[in-house]
């Protein structure tokens, strides 16, 4: 088996250039660098994991909580800290957790403590009043995005404006009859995202003088389907709805289908999030780049952990609007 000291012969270096050259840490020329590169590749070296984490003091892997799996918008910010990660020689280690309380303390007060890792990014974590401090009690690097999370380093959009640019825009065409699918105010913490969006909603309906209709879903297509099949059954029928996530807006357009309405001509549909499926459907959006969220986690994770001061960052991400072709004026 191919061994750091093969390598070092080959370039003609010692093994401690070796290791400051294939770690990227330390001072090599970068001619050094390439010759004991090119050597590696040219003997198949790999650099033992168990050694590298013994030599650096670090596992190099970052662990990543998430309440959801099978969701657009996780799975895409999911990528983004994956780009970042691998990039720089991380792996991922993986935990979602539930809204199950048992469940969660075994994650935040055992796996994440048992498990080597480096740093932890939570995304979108709605976190109750103890697991914040559960977190920081691991001593290591943590990054959330998004969430309510005011006693942790923090990376998010404004979701209250994310609610304000979407409702503004409608209203801006000339809608007045405006229903907003999305979070449950009974049941949602009112810092929570959906709720922050529902809040946007409402301040710019109260600000125009327009009356908000509402409707709760689950964040699916298939919630948003038949959110949107309610309004539209309803009196007073809506000509414009904003969805707090694409999925709820892509399923608010099949639903408009389904009534027999036209989208745009019969009603306006907004979503948020920039899902690629909202591409086919025309889908106006709010663009809030979750790849790039990712990216920027896993970023801002590996500064910590190279010396950087852990800040409190709220609403440093961008969003945009996005104008496709479900939303237009109303109806004469």
């Amino acid at each position: 088996m191919v061994g750091i000291d093969d390598v070092a012969r080959r370039a003609g270096v010692s093994t401690a250039t070796v290791s400051r050259a294939l770690s990227g840490r330390g001072q090599v020329s970068a001619r050094t660098r390439a010759r004991v590169l090119s050597a590696a590749e040219e003997l198949g070296y790999v650099v033992s994991a168990a050694a590298s984490s013994l030599a650096s003091g670090r596992s190099r892997a970052i662990g990543v909580v998430v309440p959801l799996l099978d969701r657009w918008f996780f799975s895409t910010v999911l990528a983004g800290i994956s780009d970042g990660l691998v990039r720089e020689g991380y792996d991922i280690t993986l935990y979602s957790v539930s809204i199950d309380p048992a469940e969660r303390r075994r994650v935040f007060d055992d796996h994440l403590r048992r498990r080597r890792i480096d740093g932890v990014i939570t995304i979108a974590l709605e976190l109750d009043a103890e697991e914040p401090t559960l977190l920081r009690g691991l001593g290591i690097p943590i990054v959330a995005i998004a969430g309510p999370t005011p006693l942790l380093t923090t990376l998010t959009v404004d979701d209250l404006a994310v609610g304000r640019l979407a409702t503004r825009h409608l209203l801006d065409l000339g809608h007045r009859r405006i229903a907003h699918i999305g979070a449950d105010a009974t049941t949602d913490a009112v810092s929570s995202v959906p709720a922050l969006r529902r809040r946007g909603f409402a301040d710019e309906m109260d600000a125009a003088g327009a009356v908000p209709l509402f409707a709760a879903a689950d964040f699916t297509i298939e919630g948003g389907s038949g959110a949107a099949r309610c309004l539209f059954d309803g009196e007073g029928r809506p000509t414009a709805i904003f969805a707090a996530s694409d999925e709820m807006a892509i399923g608010a357009v099949l639903a408009a289908r389904e009534a027999g309405l036209r989208v745009p001509e019969d009603v306006s549909i907004i979503g948020v999030d920039g899902n690629d499926l909202g591409r086919w459907f025309g889908l106006t959006t709010i663009d809030q780049f979750a790849r790039g969220q990712g990216a920027r986690a896993a970023e801002a994770v590996l500064a910590e952990l190279d010396g950087a001061a852990p800040a409190a960052r709220r609403g440093t991400l961008p969003f945009a609007l996005l104008e496709r072709g479900s939303t237009a004026p109303p109806a004469a």
